[in-house]
């Protein structure tokens, strides 16, 4: 049974968030940078250290089997919070960079001079850097493809974009600054008829939008876990059965094999084969702590809250004069990013935070994007499942007085 949404019983169970900065009640407006964390991750960490700690898969004493136990249970999390076929899909990383850079080394062997992968504008520095390391080193060709006015992606140049030649899509199922939300079954579709893969960022959606990889039909999925309020360190790289089994290993060590020789080794199966050497324990029990927190609440209930803030704020900031909103895009998610004639964003972010207000300020990651825009960086307020329609004024109202010294 799904638990009633009360954004104040949720509050108090962020130690967080009844701090004071610089003398103000904390507005924390920083999420899709990192999100804070709930009591329930907290002391799934500390009481994993202090009852039952050991390494994992390698012991068969007691503590081991129990720690093995509650690590495993983070990737069931995982699996069903995707709707993952097996756990034998997920694969435990230290975030979303090392699972998109475990894939694009997997393509390093077999891609050839010539051969193309797409990226829109809009993708992260995450979702663009491991792609030119193919492009340098192995010749491979990146296509991008624009954006609409509204930050919407163009999808007549997607389709025009994708070939014989691609071999990757690599797409974010929505957008670290603009909020967009891409139609990423539909990329699929048109890249899978062009017999190539498909790869979805998905660190902003997972927070914020219902996840089925096998409905978007996509070969990778993506996400991070300190956005989904969980710890840092940990991520998921989510493969289909094909995806892995022609993927290489990433890295080699313990763990990721079945035997080892001094002429010849074999592969253990996915999802060890990726996880070489110890890994992230606490962290993935964390994750799954985590997940079964944010899954008590009805998905449509939390993205209602959510989206009420942003058009909360979105509507106050019609009001101010020379400033632009980046993102308009229907359907988008609760981020917010906007520029203030003649002010720099840092300058912004700086002052807000004498009120107590933490937003973002700079190119997030996605400097192609501010080259779309034509600016070198945005401020960005992102809403999350514990943000108020109070905090939301406060912003407001901090954002007013910033222009006022800054204009």
């Amino acid at each position: 049974m799904s638990r009633a949404f009360d954004v104040v019983a949720i509050r108090k169970e962020f130690p967080i968030l009844s701090r004071q900065v610089n003398g103000k009640p904390l507005v924390y407006l920083d999420n899709a940078a990192s999100a804070q964390k709930p009591d329930a991750v907290i002391d799934a960490i500390a009481n994993q250290c202090r009852t039952s700690y050991a390494n994992v898969h390698r012991g068969i004493h007691t503590l081991s089997n129990e720690t093995t136990e509650a690590y495993e249970a983070g990737r069931e999390a995982a699996r069903d919070f995707l709707n993952a076929q097996s756990v034998a899909n997920i694969i435990f990383t230290k975030g979303a960079t090392e699972g998109i850079n475990l894939v694009a080394s997997s393509l390093a062997g077999t891609i050839h001079a010539g051969e193309e992968i797409v990226l829109s504008v809009m993708e992260h520095h995450s979702n663009i850097v491991p792609w030119h390391f193919l492009r340098e080193r192995h010749g491979a060709v990146l296509r991008w493809v624009g954006l609409n006015d509204d930050g919407s992606l163009d999808m007549d140049a997607m389709r025009a974009a994708i070939g014989p030649k691609t071999r990757m899509v690599a797409i974010s199922h929505m957008s670290n600054v603009l909020g967009t939300v891409n139609d990423v079954a539909e990329v699929g579709r048109l890249a899978h008829a062009a017999g190539a893969r498909v790869l979805v960022d998905g660190c902003q959606a997972a927070v914020h939008l219902s996840v089925d990889v096998q409905a978007l039909g996509c070969d990778w999925y993506v996400f991070s876990g300190h956005k989904l309020y969980g710890p840092t360190g940990i991520g998921i790289l989510c493969g289909t059965d094909e995806a892995l089994a022609e993927a290489r290993p990433y890295q080699g060590g313990g763990e990721m094999i079945e035997t080892v020789s001094m002429d010849r080794i074999t592969y253990n199966e996915a999802p060890h084969k990726f996880e070489a050497g110890t890994p992230p324990i606490l962290e993935a029990i964390g994750l799954g702590a985590a997940i079964r927190w944010f899954q008590q609440f009805e998905p449509s209930d939390v993205h209602a809250h959510e989206q009420k803030l942003y058009e909360r704020a979105r509507e106050s900031l019609r009001g101010i004069n020379g400033l632009t909103v980046h993102g308009e895009a229907p359907g988008k998610g609760s981020v917010l990013a906007f520029s203030l004639q003649g002010t720099h964003p840092h300058d912004l972010a700086q002052i807000l935070d004498r009120y107590g207000v933490a937003i973002r300020a700079g190119h997030h990651c996605a400097q192609p994007l501010m080259t779309h825009l034509g600016v070198s960086a945005t401020a960005r307020a992102s809403f999350g499942i514990y943000n108020t329609e109070a905090e939301v004024d406060i912003f407001i109202d901090a954002l007013e007085k910033a222009r006022g010294m800054l204009v």
